[in-house]
């Protein structure tokens, strides 16, 4: 051990010739991995990864040699609780500046959890978030709070961190947030801000146990031993991807693999389509090429396959449409529309995208709204999945179009879908789609559903399209054109909701557009 301190000593000498202080460490103190971001100067440095990765070793190593050089710098480190910053971070920072041989230029006072720069008056708080507005009233002898490293951030609230982010603004020189944690929840607001979204002024670093060189082989072995004892916590702890809480419905380890290398694979295209209307009707389409496009495709439409379209309304607890493009023979994903539009912007867009996979068999759900399915009726469009069921006042067998999710249905679709992918989620190219089924999980009562907090809307769509391509169902397709061959007489349900709906001169018109209604 002692060897080991005199060792680092010598690697990381500090001088000070006239007023300029020099810390010079040597490369063999810092894993590769990390050494780019010693001087990044992002509003906010983002480090997370799997357990064993060194990223809290790394950014105390940072502070330090940040605060020898830099004079005016006041750094606050917190975690959810303050105490457990007396058995980590504390400790950790500490622990460096002995190995470091930096002693004589820092007075630690224990019972306060503060450390003091002796060279520049620069100081190190250490604090937990039990009440944020104290953080308020902190103060440095030395200047003003400069710096905050949140470890173990998914920990911490979105107010939290947000009552932070606010502490730290003003003028001065450049402020700068470290966040560090384990990813655990897909759902987790740290996602949703950092990484579904990345902010212009943050920086991220992903890291595993795999690029410590430092790493102690007991512990390697550890790790590793839970690769085959058990996959979805390799996965999450040790490989540092995002995870969910509860039973999930489909393959976590599968998918979140799948996640990792969909994602360095871009779409074939993206954008969306452009619709030329004539009298209220789309007379034609053009597709138009946009990065960042609400659709997104993978394998363009090939002469000779069949293809099917399953589409999600936005609606209770829902933000987006969605509409699921599959190859009927192989099941493979080909494209995705996803956006927060409204239902006649969608209706044309589900229009223009089955059409462009040759006239795809188009099944929207239709518990929220029948606007898009009706749309899609009016404006021609030649294939929509029907259902069948008894009217509620004849009690007679009629004909519907669009997915009514049920009690009974529902099940059957997302047994058509995991049934699909059990064995072949390389199908599934959406990186959206495939972090929505990682966070789709069974609650207390064994029903598959989205984890609070979450979306399911490209799963459910996903499974309208996989329940239309089934063998089972394609007895109960039904084309527009065959309908409209037996010629006027025979109404859907929708077409009776509209006319029961209808005073006696919208009745009228309806009689002569559709016939008159079935005795």
């Amino acid at each position: 051990m002692t060897q080991t301190r005199n060792k680092a000593r010598e690697e990381a000498a500090l001088t000070q010739p006239d007023e300029t202080l020099v810390l010079s460490v040597s490369n063999r103190m810092i894993n590769p991995v990390y050494r780019p971001y010693l001087y990044r100067e992002e509003r906010y440095l983002v480090f997370y990864g799997g357990a064993g990765s060194g990223k809290s070793f790394f950014v105390c190593q940072r502070y330090l040699m940040k605060l020898l050089e830099q004079s005016g710098r006041n750094l606050l480190v917190v975690r959810r609780v303050e105490r457990a910053n007396r058995s980590s971070t504390f400790p950790l920072f500490q622990q460096v500046i002995r190995q470091w041989g930096l002693s004589a230029y820092f007075k630690i006072f224990k019972d306060e959890m503060r450390i003091l720069c002796l060279l520049n008056n620069n100081e190190i708080l250490f604090r937990g978030l039990a009440d944020v507005e104290r953080l308020k009233s902190i103060t440095f002898s030395g200047g003003i709070l400069t710096d905050i490293w949140i470890e173990e951030a998914s920990e911490v609230t979105r107010a939290q961190f947000n009552q932070l982010d606010v502490r730290l603004r003003g003028r001065g020189k450049g402020k700068q947030i470290v966040l560090s944690f384990n990813p655990v929840s897909a759902n987790h607001w740290l996602k949703e801000r950092f990484f579904d979204a990345p902010p212009k002024n943050a920086a991220t670093l992903h890291t595993t146990y795999l690029q410590n060189r430092f790493i102690d082989d007991d512990y390697k072995s550890v790790l590793e031993g839970y690769r085959f004892s058990d996959p979805y916590y390799y996965q999450v702890y040790c490989l540092g991807c995002w995870g969910v809480y509860g039973k999930t419905v489909f393959n976590p380890v599968e998918v979140s693999r799948q996640i990792a290398a969909r994602k360095k694979v871009p779409p074939e295209a993206e954008g969306f389509f452009n619709c030329r209307m004539e009298k209220n009707r789309i007379e034609s389409f053009q597709w138009t090429e946009e990065q960042g496009g609400y659709i997104r495709i993978f394998h363009p439409p090939q002469k000779g396959v069949e293809y099917v379209l399953g589409a999600d309304t936005a609606g209770d607890g829902s933000d987006y449409f969605v509409g699921q493009v599959l190859e009927v023979e192989t099941g493979r994903q080909a494209a995705i529309l996803r956006h927060r539009m409204d239902e006649e912007l969608f209706a044309r867009q589900i229009y223009c995208l089955g059409r462009y996979y040759g006239n795809a068999l188009v099944g929207i759900e239709t518990n929220f709204s029948t606007y898009p399915v009706k749309e899609l009726q009016r404006l021609g469009y030649p294939r929509q999945l029907v259902r069948r069921r008894e009217d509620h006042y004849s009690r007679k067998p009629v004909e519907a179009y669009g997915f009514r999710t049920t009690a009974a249905s529902r099940p059957v679709a997302l047994a058509s879908l995991t049934a699909l992918v059990r064995e072949n989620i390389e199908l599934i190219e959406d990186v959206d789609t495939l972090e929505e089924m990682l966070s789709f999980v069974r609650n207390e009562k064994g029903r598959a559903e989205a984890q609070q907090g979450s979306h399911d809307d490209c799963v459910m769509a996903l499974a309208i399209a996989a329940y239309m391509r089934s063998d089972l169902w394609e007895p109960q397709v039904l084309e527009l054109e065959e309908k409209l061959e037996r010629g006027k007489g025979r109404w859907t349900e929708d077409m009776w909701e509209d006319y029961r709906n209808a005073e006696e001169g919208e009745r009228e018109y309806l009689r002569q557009k559709w016939g008159s209604p079935p005795a």
